[in-house]
């Protein structure tokens, strides 16, 4: 049985940015989780979110190159009762500058039971499960 991976915008940005800094760990990363038979899952917001970035920092063809090298992942969509707890969990840390789209991942990942694959620190705080 595969194992599964909730992947974060920044290492999907990353993997998709030469320029990025994180684009060597990305496409490391990315080649490990096909050798470890990982199964990458993305949230229906990320994906808007990464091709949002991709669009307007790297263009057009990039952005539809990417969205069409995303038919590999399994999409899912966070339920209303994500969202409600995302909000929560945003008023828990309320000093921090967490977004929403951040905020949804993390309960979406406890819900699935899956780590999240995230160069983001707000994750460590949030005590969500991080794929490393």
């Amino acid at each position: 049985m595969r194992r599964t991976v909730l992947a974060d915008a920044g290492p999907l940005y990353a993997a998709a940015d030469t320029t990025d800094e994180h684009h060597n760990r990305a496409q490391r990363e990315l080649s490990q989780l096909e050798r470890d038979d990982y199964k990458v899952v993305v949230a229906y917001p990320t994906l808007l979110e990464s091709y949002n970035l991709i669009l307007f920092r790297l263009g057009n063809n990039v952005a539809l190159r990417w969205l069409s090298e995303m038919t590999s992942v399994v999409l899912v969509n966070p339920t209303s009762e994500d969202y409600r707890q995302a909000a929560a969990r945003l008023q828990a840390f309320y000093d921090q500058p967490i977004t929403l789209f951040d905020a949804t991942v993390a309960v979406l990942a406890a819900r699935l039971d899956t780590p999240v694959w995230t160069y983001d620190h707000h994750f460590d705080m949030m005590r969500t499960t991080i794929w490393r």
